[in-house]
């Protein structure tokens, strides 16, 4: 883009990235000349922008000095918008050493690798389920008929929550993360718009422990309604913020890797044909999408005593935002960083965070990934836009709403 400079590059707007996707120009330009930039702007409260890979290590291994606050992002000033200090939850994003572990632990034995490895077979047929739904068709929204479902599904089952819940948890999840979104958004102003949805998710969430204390199940609504911190039973206030965080995480970031994941696809037609050629790619193929679309745009930290970073003093009280999509393009980590690779290995992206909040269901959306363009790679003989995209308005979660896709299936294999 001609014409970028410091003074007057914007990586916060969210209308700029409905309107051209994320910035990775501005990120670049950030990289090379001021990795760790003072972002001070009229319309939102000044930050450091953290756009290098090494600098995000680092930041995110010293929980002590860069602590997580209420304020998960930073974002422009708009009407509505809750204050800092609005606990709308309070959950393990939130939370810092000790307390963060302590919660983190009552539910990440359902997270292992050998955990989810046990519910391969069951979430490769959901995604061969979908998949052959659409194939009598010849064009569909792929995230609301595809990417939406899948990972929906999955959280929502191993919640033990009834299908038919689960358009009630997709339109909530996106009342919550997608505040800022027109489409999204239920009247009024942004800050009603998400009580609204907390309260409707905590009501629902309440029904549903009190059922599993009276009637325990193998579930993480069980596991959830029943554990211990420090011996003593989760707050009601934390543990309905639980239940929310993880049907939230559960679903909306796995989806938008999705359909990014196939919009690179689409976009790199040579890697399409490797991959359709190829079904041992899949794992490395599901790292690279993981990288690119790197769905989670930002989180924020505060400095708790003054320090230095790459040269720059930080101040005590300073808020840094931290660009993992910034960090998955930076030129000393990857070769060829804006080459969409399926074969890309080693992949060392930071898309799943590093350090103590790495993504608790990392592994999951792993196998979610690779389960779905197993099935998307098999059926699709070939596969193309049926018309414009639309990203989601916000500068915190990246993604696309709508993909209409155009599309000729293989049939079933016997």
């Amino acid at each position: 883009m001609a014409g970028l400079t410091l003074d007057t590059i914007d990586i916060l707007t969210p209308d700029l990235y409905v309107e051209r996707g994320y910035p990775h120009e501005e990120w670049a330009l950030l990289r090379r000349e001021a990795p760790v930039y003072w972002y001070q702007r009229d319309n939102c409260d000044p930050f450091w922008a953290i756009t290098k890979h090494a600098d995000i290590i680092t930041v995110s291994r010293q929980p002590g000095l860069f602590r997580s606050t209420q304020r998960l992002f930073v974002a422009i000033n708009e009407p509505g918008v809750p204050p800092p200090e609005e606990a709308l939850l309070r959950q393990l994003l939130n939370m810092n050493p000790p307390e963060h572990g302590a919660y983190r632990a009552v539910v990440s034995r359902r997270f292992t690798p050998a955990a989810v490895s046990k519910l391969a077979g069951h979430v490769q047929e959901i995604a061969a389920q979908l998949i052959e739904g659409i194939a009598d068709r010849e064009q569909c929204d792929f995230v609301t008929d595809v990417s939406a479902k899948l990972p929906l599904a999955v959280i929502s089952e191993m919640f033990g929550i009834p299908r038919s819940d689960w358009e009630m948890m997709f339109r909530l999840s996106n009342a919550m993360i997608g505040a800022t979104d027109p489409e999204y958004m239920r009247g009024g102003t942004i800050m009603e718009g998400l009580q609204q949805a907390r309260m409707e998710f905590f009501e629902y969430f309440s029904q549903l422990v009190a059922d599993r204390r009276k009637n325990p199940r193998d579930d993480l609504a069980t596991a959830l309604a029943l554990g211990r911190v420090n011996g003593e039973e989760i707050p009601p206030f934390e543990l309905l913020s639980y239940f929310a965080l993880l049907i939230i995480a559960g679903n909306e970031t796995t989806r938008n890797a999705t359909t990014g994941g196939l919009y690179a696809l689409m976009n790199n037609p040579d890697q399409w044909e490797k991959l359709k050629r190829d079904p041992s790619l899949n794992r490395t193929a599901a790292e690279e999408i993981i990288r690119w679309t790197s769905p989670v745009i930002q989180f924020m930290r505060v400095a708790t005593a003054d320090t230095e970073l790459r040269g720059q003093k930080i101040r005590e009280g300073d808020a840094l935002a931290l660009y993992y999509p910034s960090a998955n393009r930076d030129e000393e980590v990857f070769e060829e960083p804006f080459k969409f690779d399926v074969r890309r290995h080693p992949n060392y992206h930071l898309a799943f965070g590093i350090g103590e909040h790495y993504c608790l269901g990392a592994n999951l959306a792993r196998l979610e990934l690779q389960m779905i363009f197993r099935e998307i790679a098999a059926r699709m003989d070939c596969v193309e836009l049926a018309g414009p995209i639309s990203r989601m308005r916000s500068s915190f979660v990246g993604g696309i709403k709508h993909m209409p896709i155009r599309y000729k299936m293989r049939p079933k294999a016997a």
